[in-house]
């Protein structure tokens, strides 16, 4: 799997990933040095989590409110949706993760494209073989806390984390699709007349 996603396209074969496996003891420790930060101060990210105006936005919380209504989570229970962020910190109770840094380039736009060409591999890849991998934006709103327990430099910024293992096929939400937008809505066609987007 690490070969597949390794041979992922990158811009001028940079291959800008830095990545760091996590399992056993070590990750049961990362997710209790996740869960205190979390608690006691809260999140730290590398980069934005804004998501703008309109649409975007919008898409994010028609999956949140599809999630928390699988789960038995009302909008107003501010202590089981804490819970579940704690969820997030714990794993979600998989054996490993993989961690995906940038080192330090540029503005760091096209290395973060190639994360996700490498992070598009390893699920792939995971599926092949028989795992299951779920990428993980939350434990990246912790980004100093997970490269002081790593001894990552500073320098270089967390992305996203893709934790894998065996999913319990019995959660409400294994098989939930989050949706898609229409691709009228994404793609704007030139010079293709004829071609149907819906």
């Amino acid at each position: 799997m690490l070969i597949d996603a390794q041979s992922a396209p990158s811009n001028s074969n940079t291959q800008p990933w830095n990545v760091h496996l996590v399992g056993g003891t070590a990750l049961q420790e990362l997710s209790a040095a996740l869960i205190a930060e979390f608690d006691k101060n809260g999140i730290n990210p590398d980069f934005t989590i804004d998501y703008g105006q309109g649409v975007h936005p919008q898409r994010s919380q028609q999956l949140a409110a599809k999630m928390y209504g699988l789960l038995g989570i009302a909008r107003e229970d501010k202590e089981a949706r804490t819970e579940f962020i704690r969820e997030n910190l714990r794993f979600f109770g998989a054996p490993h993760t993989a961690l995906l840094f940038i080192p330090p380039m540029g503005d760091r736009i096209r290395a973060a494209f190639d994360q996700g060409t490498y992070a598009e591999n390893f699920l792939l890849s995971l599926e092949a073989h028989g795992y299951h991998g779920v990428p993980q934006g939350m434990i990246s709103l912790l980004a100093p806390t997970v490269r002081e327990f790593l001894g990552v430099d500073e320098e270089h910024k967390l992305v996203t984390a893709l934790t894998f293992g065996v999913a319990d096929q019995s959660s409400p939400v294994f098989k939930t699709a989050p949706g898609r937008a229409p691709l009228l809505e994404t793609v704007t066609a030139h010079g293709l007349e004829g071609l149907k987007l819906d």
